[in-house]
């Protein structure tokens, strides 16, 4: 028994005396500030199917993102993109930060806010939010994009 023990030690320091290339592990910084942790969460999401009333990795909707990804910090938000839309204080475009609430009205059939997207960054007057589309699920999109610009309600603070 000894003898076979001594031979798997051995073994296995040969096997990796002998490696010849070293591996590099790229060290991903953690979150560190709560916006970024709540960015974080929602990014988590990013491919995962639409589906209505969603909040997991087998489906999720515009609001079930923001609400799982600040519940994950215990801020505690409406589930509904409407009612989300009543919290907050109301900023500015050109004030949007990392962690703001972007609110649309994508259907010409209601008069309310139906949509929500979380701002991910706001670069060179570029503004990208999270958000989840029926077409393609989660995704990261721009706010200069035609379609989002011109159903752009309001854009809030949470924090």
């Amino acid at each position: 028994m000894k003898k076979i023990v001594f031979l798997l030690i051995v073994f296995s320091l040969v096997l990796s005396a002998c490696s010849s290339s070293k591996t590099v592990v790229k060290n991903k910084k953690k979150p560190t500030t709560k916006v970024d942790r709540i960015v974080a969460n929602a990014l988590k999401y990013k491919g995962v199917r639409y589906r209505f009333g969603g909040t997991t990795r087998s489906g999720m909707d515009c609001s079930g993102i923001v609400f799982v990804a600040f519940g994950n910090e215990n801020i505690h938000l409406p589930r509904v993109s409407r009612d989300m839309a009543k919290k907050g204080r109301k900023t500015t475009l050109n004030k949007v930060k990392k962690g703001d609430l972007l609110f649309f009205r994508t259907s010409n059939r209601r008069r309310s806010i139906n949509h929500v997207g979380l701002v991910v960054s706001h670069k060179n007057g570029q503004i990208r939010f999270v958000h989840a589309t029926t077409s393609k699920g989660v995704i990261v999109s721009s706010l200069s994009e035609k379609y989002w610009k011109k159903a752009f309600v309001k854009a809030t603070k949470i924090l």
